[in-house]
């Protein structure tokens, strides 16, 4: 088994539970670890053995674009959605982190972060 990590993947998004935060937008940044069997595709090299890191990309950024109040909504969806998609996840860990939050003093950013294991 292997890991795939895709790492301070940035968007601009409009999720927050304040109405402005909908409507002005922030910055969020996406981290994912993926664990996955890699031994075919460390023979093969081949993309079809593989998971497809631009598909990944792909699905995420598509989940950045729904409008969500709670972090912790955006990263359910990421988590169901990535591993709907990819049946060779055996491991995932999703961190979604809101740059500079408005709580009302200087914080530079808040992260929730998701782990589903296979058993």
């Amino acid at each position: 088994m292997g890991y795939i990590e895709l790492e301070g993947m940035e968007f601009y998004a409009f999720h927050g539970h304040f109405h402005e935060e909908q409507v002005v937008g922030n910055r969020f940044v996406v981290d994912l670890k993926i664990g996955t069997e890699t031994e075919t595709a460390e023979k093969s090299d081949k993309l079809d053995d593989a998971i497809d890191y631009q598909m990944i990309y792909n699905l995420v950024s598509e989940e950045m674009e729904k409008k969500s109040f709670l972090l912790e909504n955006i990263a359910g969806r990421v988590k169901d959605r990535l591993l709907s998609t990819f049946d060779k996840i055996t491991f995932l860990n999703v961190k979604i982190t809101k740059i500079n939050p408005p709580l009302g003093g200087k914080v530079q950013k808040v992260s929730i972060v998701l782990e589903h294991s296979k058993k």
